[in-house]
């Protein structure tokens, strides 16, 4: 449990137990928990297709619930120990301050984004920084993290938001949730 202490990132948390929330996932830690293993084989056990192992495996490997190790030629997974060895209250509660501060800030985000977003699209550009800072942040939830996409990609996703698509490209660089290089952007990880 030394990974997530009390201080850790609320986001964390819920993605582990989203991460651990699906049957094939929790099938898949069982297997990997009596020993490492690689996707062909937990495709075999589980029978399904490496592509979808693969998905649930970077979905548990994302959450830090398994660690990928390379032996000779082959990517095995296993369970990351200190993640899953505390008990289910260390993870569920959070310091007092902690769960104050988090709860005022997430109805104040709700409370942005209801004004901005009407059926899923932006209704105007927030000016106020703050504002803008949380509507972005929304937006680039569209974008895989690290994936490489070009400028017509990156429009057309956005075009589902709201029509000035160089403004928000912009402001996703300016706030430091996208990169852009060579005319290649990526969505900044974590």
């Amino acid at each position: 449990m030394s990974e997530i202490n009390h201080e850790a990132n609320l986001e964390a948390r819920a993605a582990l137990f989203k991460a651990l929330g699906h049957p094939v996932r929790l099938l898949i830690v069982n297997l990997v928990g009596m020993r490492p293993r690689h996707n062909a084989e937990l495709a075999e056990i589980l029978n399904l297709t490496t592509a979808t192992v693969a998905y649930h495996l970077k979905q548990l490997e994302q959450a830090r619930v398994l660690q990928p190790e390379e032996s000779q030629y082959i990517l095995n997974y296993r369970l990351n120990q200190p993640v899953l060895s505390g008990s289910l209250a260390d993870l569920v509660q959070l310091p007092q301050p902690a769960l104050t501060m988090n709860t005022e800030q997430d109805a104040f985000r709700q409370k942005v984004l209801k004004a901005f977003f009407k059926h899923g699209r932006l209704v105007q550009i927030p000016s106020q920084r703050k504002k803008r800072q949380m509507v972005l942040e929304k937006i680039v939830d569209a974008f895989e993290p690290g994936r490489p996409y070009d400028e017509m990609e990156v429009n057309h996703i956005l075009l589902e938001f709201h029509d000035d698509v160089a403004s928000l490209r912009r402001g996703m660089i300016e706030v430091g949730l996208f990169t852009r290089e060579k005319g290649v952007y990526r969505r900044v990880v974590g």
